[in-house]
Parts: structure tokens; C-alpha cells; sequence
């Protein structure tokens, strides 16, 4: 049996329909995590966080967070100890949003705040922390790899 070129048509043309409907398919089952739901509400009142970040720049020693062992030890600068301090910590996983954690900040007198890391999973995360002390707020983001 020969084919002839219609029936080399159609079945060049159920190739492509069948090609194209599995990209479709595969389009509409990916997941796509945004940085945050609200972004626009979030851009327009993004210049707090420059201003909050200036200032926290201004100070003399910067935020650091660090892993020892099971515990992630976040410090921050000097000018914050003996101060009240409140604000929120988000550790951001850019992969996968399922795994970002906001956690209360609840610093002692030293300006330090010890978190257990067995409370994420492994992987390298954007911690993102928003401060204030003395009716002024303060903003900084460090890397930390948790293994």
C-alpha cells in the first residue's frame, strides 16, 4: 500500500494538532509562584522599603543571620539592643512558595533572635526583615543557605 500526498497531509497536520494540544496541556499544569499576590499594592508603597533600608544602612553594624547547627541566629545591628523592636521576618524561597515562612520578630535584649532550622526545609532562602525601633523603621535582606 502507497501513501499519497493527501493522506501524507493528514497525518503531517494530526502531528501538529497532537504536538500542539500537549504544549497546551503542559502550559496550563505549570505552576507559576509569584514574588507576592498583592505586587502592585506592594510596588506603590515600595519606597518605604528603600527608605527603610537606607536607614538600616546607616547604622553601624549590618543584620546578620547565620546557621549553627539546628538553630538560625539572627542578629541585629548594635544601635537595637536594650530597644523595643518589633517587625516580621520572611524567609523567601524563590522556587517555591509553599515553603517561604513569615515569623514575628521577638528579639532579646542583645538584639538577637535564635530560630530552629528544622522548621524549613533545605535550601538557599532571601531573608527578608522589616523592623522598628524609635517610631522609625528599618528594612535589610541577607542570603542564608539552610542544609
Amino acid at each position: 500500500m502507497t501513501l499519497n500526498w493527501g493522506h501524507k497531509l493528514i497525518g503531517v497536520f494530526l502531528i501538529f494538532v497532537g504536538s500542539m494540544s500537549y504544549l497546551v496541556y503542559r502550559c496550563m499544569n505549570t505552576n507559576y509562584d509569584l514574588v507576592s499576590k498583592d505586587y502592585y499594592k506592594e510596588e506603590l508603597s515600595y519606597q518605604q522599603v528603600i527608605d527603610g533600608e537606607s536607614r538600616a544602612n546607616q547604622l553601624g553594624k549590618k543584620l546578620s543571620i547565620t546557621q549553627t547547627g539546628e538553630t538560625v541566629v539572627l542578629q541585629l545591628p548594635n544601635e537595637m539592643k536594650n530597644t523595643a523592636v518589633k517587625g516580621t521576618v520572611w524567609f523567601y524561597y524563590a522556587p517555591n512558595a509553599a515553603r517561604d515562612r513569615k515569623i514575628e520578630l521577638a528579639v532579646n535584649a542583645a538584639g538577637e533572635q535564635s530560630i530552629n532550622s528544622n522548621f524549613f526545609q533545605p535550601g538557599k532562602y532571601i531573608v527578608k526583615v522589616k523592623w522598628e525601633s524609635s517610631g522609625k523603621q528599618y528594612y535589610a535582606e541577607e542570603y542564608l543557605t539552610i542544609q
